[in-house]
Order: structure tokens, then sequence, then C-alpha cells
């Protein structure tokens, strides 16, 4: 019987092969955020790091932001790295928010995280990043877009950056959440010392809500949202 590693490692190596995420020669810099997503992500990307082909080369970096009151215990992720044999950068940023901006404190946290990892992986001369979304992510996002923004799109699996020369994978893409929730509690993964206070329901999370309907329709209802975006061709941007 095939154990549930196994079975990751498989999905890992198929989605590395299916959609050309890394090649020979990449140095990957992998977003650590310490949920159990990006945990998994590191440990099978360092796990798979050791196999001859492709020979690709991994760091990752954990960014922290000042001003908001979450807290994961850098420690723990420093040790988890450490053990993988894997390199840990810990970055500091933080953002003002105007009182008269729509934007909302999600989208600027995620804005500036995603500026630093920027920065941080063409200084250090990295040419892809590697982010821990996996296929119930991309087919919640595929549902958000159509329901709220009439067009059916979603985050891709290889996205090749226009204005600069990094290609953001998400190797995670072929793995359902609940795999990945498993393999957590079986490796003893830790949780954040201190949740973000902006955590609530959200769209994101009724669409969740609207996916389990579906799939009360029809067991296979993720599969067939994933094999429309596969022959749509929305899982690999080039520019």
């Amino acid at each position: 019987m095939t154990s549930l590693h196994d079975r990751l490692s498989f999905l890992l190596k198929k989605a590395i092969r299916d959609y050309r995420l890394i090649d020979d020669g990449d140095r990957v810099l992998v977003a650590l955020s310490g949920g159990k997503d990006s945990l998994c992500l590191l440990q099978l990307l360092a796990e798979r790091q050791r196999i001859l082909r492709p020979k690709f080369n991994i760091e990752a970096v954990h960014v922290r932001m000042r001003n908001i009151p979450y807290e994961s215990d850098t420690s723990y992720l420093e040790n988890f790295a450490s053990k993988l044999g894997v390199r840990l950068h810990v970055v500091e940023t933080a953002f003002e928010q105007h009182p008269d901006s729509k934007k909302p404190a999600c989208f600027l946290c995620s804005w500036y995280r995603r500026k630093e990892l920027f920065r941080l992986a063409q200084e250090g001369g990295f040419n892809k990043i590697a982010l821990g979304h996996h296929q119930d992510d991309m087919v919640r996002t595929a549902l958000m877009n159509l329901t709220f923004h009439g067009q059916f799109n979603t985050m891709p699996a290889r996205l090749t950056m226009r204005k600069m020369p990094l290609t953001i994978i998400r190797p995670l893409c072929l793995m359902q959440e609940e795999d990945i929730r498993c393999f957590a509690t079986d490796n003893n993964y830790q949780k954040q010392k201190k949740l973000c206070p902006h955590e609530r329901e959200t769209n994101r999370t009724e669409i969740g809500t609207l996916v389990d309907m579906m799939e009360r329709l029809n067991a296979d209802a993720k599969k067939s949202v994933w094999n429309s975006l596969e022959r749509a061709g929305l899982l690999t941007e080039e520019p």
C-alpha cells in the first residue's frame, strides 16, 4: 500500500514534469510562511533536490510583518529548515494603511510580502519562487474569479513574470488540502504561535462551502474544474 508521503512525493514529481516547474540549474526560493502548506512544500522539495534530475538548489525565506500582531515561531522554522539542509532567510517588512485607503489589510500585507520575496530573489540570484498553493486553492480561486469578476482564471502552476527575470511556481498544485493536512499531522508540524487578527470568514470561505455543495452533486466536481482550467491553457502563463 502506497504511503501518504510516497503519494505526495509522486504528485510533486508529476507537477514538476507536467508543468515544467523546475529545470536543471534552477535556484528556487521557497516562501515559508510557517503554515502547513509551506512546511510541506519545503520538506518535499528538499527531498526532491537530492534526486539527480533535475538538479536544482533551494533556499527558503520567512517574511515577518512588523505591524501585524501575529507570530510564527522563527526558531522552529530555522530548526525545520536546518534539519532539511536548507538555508533559511528571515526578513522583516511593514506597511502603512492610510485611513482613506480602500485596500484591506490582507491585500496590503500580501503585496508587501511579495515585494520582499521578489527583492530577495533577485538580489540572491534566484530565478524561481515556489509558493505553497495546493489544488483546492487554485480551484477556489477559479470559482471566485468566475463568481465575482466574470472571468474564468486562476493562479497558474507556472507564471513567468513580465517585468523581472523570475518565474512563480506552485509545486503542490496536484495535491488536495486534506492530504496535506494529514501529512502535517503525521509529521507533527507546529502551528503558528499567534494567528493573524485579520483572519475571518471571507468570500473564499463561502466559495469553499460552494465547492463542498458541488461535490455532493458530483464527487469529481473539483476534478472537472481543474480539467477545464487545463483545457483552457490557464495552468501555465508565459509573457
